[in-house]
């Protein structure tokens, strides 16, 4: 027998004809699975001695596994000490006491007593077993057990990495705001009466605190300060996503979708130069470009994943004011897409340290996204709602694309329609969702695909990375079903 075989005995009572079969059917599954199964009515033979061969088998290191199969019969034997099982059971109680090494045996549970208590011994009481006593969750318990017999458990304790570089900063920024997330979250988690003056209380002190984090003098690179910037930026980013979340989850109103409106409205001065400053250089912003636009994909993932589609269509469709700004004049409204901006300095850094990645600002969205609360692939299906949302805008409006799908980078990790459009292949579904596109039927997406093939319209790619839209919406399928 090869090495990769493993060996198993199998320890029972002879508690009945019925049993007998049921333990020597499960000994036959083990076998076709590969397992190399013990069993006495194979491996007993006549004139052999009963007492030696159920001691070898539980003490010989070429039997890497021993399962108990407990039944209401072998369960009394045990406790007894009475017969072939009280003989296994004196064997076996310090073999699994007394060695270091306790994934050996393990109980497999055949009957159940009227209670819906399992039948184990007493010596076995406080351990994991695994349980065949229900036909409807026999397959996926015995996949269970073929796992434990070769060492493959379907949870894999993940390797350990490295302390979070924010946590390692000598020099961290305080934007004070904990205090006031805390009782914010607090208020919308349990329906306070003060909720609306707790946002808009926290909202405010990030926005007006943010300032901190500007980056002027800097010594070195400055690629380098606004990768260290963007680390010491993460705690206040989960702070944000995390009362977003909740917002979506348990507040979900006109007034909490204006709050966050006003919220990313506020913060626009961020991505452009403040009044007082003349001598600038276009990257030295790019720590603001990169948080506000993260923040906005994280608020609109947030709101899709429970399905809060009127506050996504509402942060879609009202544009955002900017009361004065030298690239845009006084007092005038911009779409979404502004929160949509190139990073200078990540492709400055990219080329000086000959990284050659695609887009470190996409890498770092991935990277980042570990520790938020969110999937990435939440955040990708996203970006592809803002793309055509922004396609479909550029068509009404006639003005140029302005939102560039970063995430789409890593869209080879996804086949298929996205989870969102899969879904509104029901018509009932799609009558929820259209409105974060501004569209009133399926038709109302053609003109897309026409332009695309007219390039007309960019269909983004990194070298040889590119996604067709039409399958990514699901097109094909959307509205066909009840």
């Amino acid at each position: 027998m090869s090495q990769k075989n493993p060996k198993l005995f199998i320890s029972y009572s002879w508690s009945s004809p019925e049993h007998e079969e049921w333990v020597l059917l499960l000994a036959t599954e083990l076998r076709e699975s590969g397992v190399d199964v013990v069993l006495d009515k194979w491996d007993l033979k006549e004139g052999h001695d009963s007492f030696a061969f159920m001691e070898k088998m539980v003490t010989d290191p070429e039997i890497k596994k021993v399962a108990i199969i407990c039944d209401k019969t072998y369960s009394e034997k045990a406790n007894k000490r009475k017969g072939g099982v009280g003989t296994e059971t004196q064997i076996i109680t310090p073999e699994i006491y007394q060695k270091e090494d306790q994934n050996k045996f393990v109980a497999v549970v055949a009957e159940r007593n009227e209670d819906g208590q399992a039948y184990l011994p007493v010596y076995y009481k406080s351990r994991i077993y695994i349980d065949l006593s229900e036909s409807d969750l026999y397959s996926t318990n015995f996949e269970q057990l073929l796992r434990w017999i070769y060492d493959k458990p379907l949870f894999v304790k993940p390797k350990l990495g490295k302390k979070p570089s924010f946590l390692s900063n000598d020099n961290p920024i305080v934007l004070g705001t904990t205090s006031k997330f805390k009782r914010a979250l607090e208020a919308v988690r349990n329906n306070k009466e003060y909720t609306k003056g707790a946002i808009a209380e926290y909202f405010d002190t990030l926005v007006n605190n943010l300032e901190d984090f500007r980056l002027s003098k800097t010594k070195g690179e400055f690629d380098d300060a606004v990768i260290e910037n963007l680390e010491k930026f993460i705690p206040y980013r989960n702070e944000a996503i995390e009362l977003i979340l909740a917002i979506a989850q348990y507040r979900d109103t006109q007034e909490t979708r204006q709050q966050i409106h006003r919220f990313f409205e506020n913060l626009i001065p961020y991505l452009y130069k403040p009044e007082s400053v003349t001598s600038y250089r276009e990257w030295d912003f790019d720590n603001f470009k990169f948080f506000i636009h993260e923040l906005f994909l994280y608020a609109i993932s947030s709101f899709i994943k429970y399905e809060c589609f009127d506050s996504v269509a509402y942060l879609l469709r009202n544009h955002y004011y900017i009361e004065r700004n030298s690239d845009y004049g006084r007092n005038v409204i911009i779409a979404f897409s502004l929160f949509s901006n190139d990073l200078i300095s990540l492709k400055h850094r990219n080329s000086r340290l000959k990284l050659r990645r695609l887009s470190l600002h996409a890498d770092l969205l991935e990277q980042r996204s570990k520790t938020s609360g969110l999937t990435f692939k939440q955040l990708i299906q996203t970006d592809f709602i803002l793309y055509i949302r922004n396609c479909l805008d550029c068509i009404r409006e006639e003005k140029y694309q302005d939102w560039w799908p970063e995430t789409l980078l890593y869209i080879e990790r996804h086949s298929g329609a996205f989870e969102i459009f899969a879904r509104a292949q029901s018509i009932e579904y799609f009558d929820t969702i259209k409105e974060i596109f501004g569209i009133s039927s399926k038709d109302d997406l053609v003109p897309l695909f026409n332009l695309y093939k007219e390039n007309k319209l960019r269909v983004p790619s990194w070298q040889f990375t590119s996604f067709d839209p039409a399958i990514l919406l699901g097109f094909e399928k959307l509205a066909t079903r009840p």
